[in-house]
């Protein structure tokens, strides 16, 4: 993490900040905690949406990526990736632009999640007339109620309709359990074995009957522990945040203190409001509104300083001795949660040994990049 914001005089704020030995040090944690096999993991691109990172997990052997947008999926594709997941229901215009996608990067393997009948047919369809087939996995609802099939046995119909529908594969299961935020280990773990026995239960059988359940894509940032200690063939450790790491999961979980910060935000005070008010350039268009006030960021070199107010471009803090900062100081912030963070910035200045390294592009932050 930067120790010398004097680096960043010349630099302009509110900026996201990579860090780059940090980010090397957490893909490297995570992959000795698969055993050090990057088939074990298929780490998620939302938080850092970077070429550059990237490049640094396929340096690794990390050929298999998960993304949530066609944009996210395009990037990892320009960077040579050969294997990209998108776990996000394809539906209307997103449709053709996946078949667009397939036929663009040849090189890349694509596949999808599905979790509904209509949408096996409307995906195999798109699929049939554009001449293409992808895989396709079953996406189980693990107890998020957002996207998912219940754990149950009409799962299996529907993974039998996946591999009967002309244009799709069946290729596996995802199993994406976001709802699992318990703080201690042994409830986090109960939690996935309430469910789990049920999933491999429905593979087996699928299985026995002739359909094969090739892999697995489990979990995220908090049950990545869990999972990676699971010998399941053909599972795939799904977590995301962990390659930048944040505040927020950092102080839930002890597991996870080997992690280190990877990102931050260059912030500067703009205005003194009395003898124990500052305000600084980083409003929520900056950083992340997602979490309750006062707990969208941390100062770890300032930890004494209290949330007063947010607003767009403005935060507001009370400080016991606030006469000690000018105007113009730089001050560097931790984000809480850092996946929404990284999209609200176009580039991140990337740091390495207290210098200034690159100016790295946040490319899966637009909507549409090609396709």
């Amino acid at each position: 993490m930067i120790t010398d914001l004097e680096i960043l005089a010349d630099h302009p704020s509110p900026s996201l900040l990579f860090f780059v030995d940090e980010i090397k040090h957490n893909i490297e944690t995570c992959l000795n905690w698969v055993g050090n096999d990057p088939d074990r993991l298929r780490m998620h691109v939302k938080t850092h949406k970077c070429p550059e990172v990237v490049k640094i997990q396929l340096s690794k052997g990390m050929t298999k990526h998960k993304a949530a947008t066609i944009a996210e999926a395009e990037m990892l594709a320009m960077c040579g990736t050969p294997d990209v997941f998108i776990a996000y229901p394809m539906v209307g215009p997103n449709l053709n632009r996946l078949a667009k996608l397939i036929k663009k990067y040849e090189g890349t393997k694509f596949s999808v999640s599905v979790d509904h009948p209509d949408s096996a047919t409307m995906l195999g369809a798109t699929m049939t007339k554009a001449g293409l087939s992808i895989e396709a996995l079953l996406d189980f609802d693990m107890g998020f109620k957002r996207t998912g099939f219940p754990v149950e046995d009409a799962a299996m119909d529907l993974y039998r309709k996946i591999a009967s529908t002309p244009g799709l594969k069946a290729g596996g299961f995802h199993t994406y359990d976001g709802h699992n935020q318990l703080e201690h280990h042994a409830d986090r773990l109960a939690e996935l074995e309430r469910v789990w026995g049920k999933i491999i239960e429905m593979r087996q059988n699928l299985e026995k009957s002739g359909l094969p359940v090739t892999k697995i894509i489990a979990g995220g940032t908090p049950t990545f522990i869990l999972y990676s200690k699971l010998n399941i063939p053909g599972m795939e450790c799904s977590p995301g945040t962990l390659t930048l790491h944040d505040f927020g999961y950092g102080n839930r979980y002890s597991e996870l203190k080997p992690f280190k910060y990877g990102a931050g935000l260059l912030t500067r005070v703009i205005s003194k409001q009395g003898p124990d008010r500052i305000t600084v350039d980083l409003g929520y268009k900056a950083v992340s509104g997602d979490q309750p006030p006062g707990k969208r960021c941390i100062f770890p070199y300032n930890p004494e300083f209290e949330f007063v107010g947010h607003s767009e471009e403005h935060l507001m803090l009370k400080h016991p001795d606030a006469k000690k900062f000018n105007l113009g100081d730089s001050l560097l912030a931790v984000p809480v949660h850092i996946c929404p963070t990284t999209a609200l910035h176009r580039h991140a200045f990337a740091i390495s040994q207290n210098r200034v390294v690159g100016k790295w592009e946040i490319v899966g932050r637009d909507r549409e990049i090609g396709c």
